[in-house]
């Protein structure tokens, strides 16, 4: 590796790399998958030490073919290896012409202006297209600007403002939505679908009827069926119950490192339809709380908004 291409070449064979790792590997958005994936990382580790030992590899093959050559062709070697050299140069030498339109050192006396201070001279070269442009760029941005905003009054600060954060508000909603672990006790919600409270009961059959008993009449845990809370009935409470644990010392523990967040939102909701039922032998009522689901005539729950 002793030019520019062949670090050109191991820089893009990474840079491949790289844009495969992200767009295979999955992560959370925003998130880099060779930060959060450490296999990700070593992988890229590994194709970076595979591309510089396959130019190391090609320098060497490159090095013993020319010294096995006679001298005749060694020679027309170097003076192709010149001339290529050469073409780069030129092609350079445009390129910084072309960008900056400055004259060769040799006609430079053409552009020397008469003043001088202590021997120094100033040249009256001319301002580079890429810069002159970018300032016409300018000025036309600010025309159209002072049209737009000013002559036709378009669009406000305040009301570009207050759009963007309709929309981040909207994002966000449709961002919980579709990442069920991100519930928290603020947007915990009573949800009352066939799914939801399958799984519900599942997590409660699995976790909860050493304590509450298959039927919610309570056993060590208070009756679930009454109308009587003692840490507050409703969904948040529930669910707040579910998540951090009852009273210190004697209520149930918390649930919040063995349950997801949606898990919890289904089993609190489950435990809330047990109100009104009748299980086969009731505990007691505990708590002076009183809450109760609504429910239609017919029985069917209405809401659930506490």
């Amino acid at each position: 590796m002793r030019n520019l291409s062949s670090y050109l070449r191991v820089i893009t064979f990474v840079g491949i790399a790289l844009l495969g790792i992200e767009y295979l590997v999955k992560t959370e958005e925003g998130k880099w998958a060779i930060i959060e994936n450490p296999y990700a990382g070593v992988f890229l580790g590994i194709v970076l030490l595979f591309a510089i030992a396959i130019e190391v590899s090609i320098a060497s093959l490159k090095n013993i073919l020319y010294y096995t050559m006679d001298e005749a062709a060694r020679e027309r070697y170097d003076a192709k290896q010149a001339e290529k050299s050469k073409r780069f140069v030129r092609l350079k030498e445009r390129l910084q012409k072309m960008m900056t339109r400055s004259k060769p050192v040799e006609e430079e006396h053409e552009i020397v202006l008469d003043h001088n201070y202590d021997g120094i001279r100033e040249l009256d070269n001319k301002l580079p297209p890429w810069w002159l442009y970018g300032f016409y760029l300018t000025i036309l941005f600010a025309a159209v600007y002072l049209v737009r905003f000013h002559v036709f009054d378009d669009y406000t600060q305040k009301e570009e403002y207050e759009q963007e954060v309709a929309e981040a508000k909207a994002a966000i909603e449709e961002y919980k939505k579709n990442n069920k672990d991100l519930i928290d006790l603020e947007s915990v919600q009573f949800v009352t679908n066939e799914d939801d409270l399958s799984a519900g009961k599942q997590v409660y059959t699995t976790n909860c009827v050493a304590c509450h008993k298959a039927d919610g009449g309570g056993g060590i845990g208070p009756n679930l069926t009454d109308k009587h809370w003692i840490l507050g009935g409703g969904i948040k409470n529930v669910f707040k119950t579910i998540s951090k644990g009852g009273r210190s010392g004697k209520g149930m523990v918390a649930w919040e490192n063995q349950l997801s967040a949606e898990e919890m939102q289904q089993v609190a909701s489950y435990v809330l339809t047990l109100q009104g039922t009748e299980p086969a032998q009731p505990k007691d009522p505990q708590g002076e709380e009183i809450w109760e689901l609504e429910r239609d005539g017919e029985g069917n729950i209405i809401t659930d908004d506490k």
